[in-house]
């Protein structure tokens, strides 16, 4: 039993760090000698764990990059009433923990969505599934809305999650090189309208 909670400490630790380099360095630019030397490892304490760079980069986003994303935008608007409400405050919460981040490097899951993109299938494909998680609670809170009169039924429920989805990853990569401060406040007033504009219920 120690013995399994001492290798689970240690998985953790190594998942911990290495989602830090991959993410302020990137998952091509940051080397296996990278890791280990940050972790103060040897090669073969790693294989014991990981059969490779990539299942690596896998158990990673399995386990820790997803709880992050879950906790960060998914659970905040899960079984909640106005969605639009919700989904706003949840969203600024969110810009805001970046905007005082000094070391932002921009939307975690877009960065590695976009590095993965066409040069690791298998990466990929548990990138887009995070993604979709997220785009899912979206549809899901926003059909809860038409029911509890909230919005009309016929909006595109769907099409309003991939404008939140796509927006967001926007504005997060802005911030990095722009003024996060201002970009949030103008990217969530313009969201405050765009909500607005469809909500039946005047919570604004």
């Amino acid at each position: 039993m120690e013995k399994n909670l001492k290798s689970r400490a240690t998985i953790n630790r190594m998942q911990q760090k290495g989602l830090e380099l991959f993410y302020q360095k990137g998952y091509y630019t940051t080397s296996l000698d990278d890791i280990l030397k940050a972790l103060q490892l040897s090669k073969g304490a790693f294989y014991y764990h990981f059969q490779s760079k990539e299942d690596f980069m896998v158990s990673i986003v399995q386990h820790l990059l997803f709880r992050k994303v879950y906790s960060m935008l998914i659970e905040p608007i899960e079984g909640k009433e106005d969605p639009f409400r919700n989904i706003e405050t949840c969203l600024e919460n969110a810009l805001e923990i970046a905007e005082h981040n000094p070391m932002d490097f921009g939307f975690v899951l877009g960065n590695f969505m976009n590095e993965f993109n066409g040069k690791n299938e298998n990466v990929s494909r548990y990138l887009n599934d995070i993604c979709k998680a997220w785009e899912v609670s979206l549809v899901t809170a926003l059909q809860k809305g038409k029911s509890d009169g909230y919005l009309e039924r016929h909006h595109d429920s769907e099409g309003i999650a991939t404008f939140v989805i796509s927006s967001y990853f926007g504005v997060r990569s802005l911030m990095v090189g722009g003024n996060p401060r201002m970009l949030r406040y103008q990217y969530m007033q313009q969201l405050r309208c765009y909500f607005k504009s469809m909500a039946l219920k005047s919570t604004f």
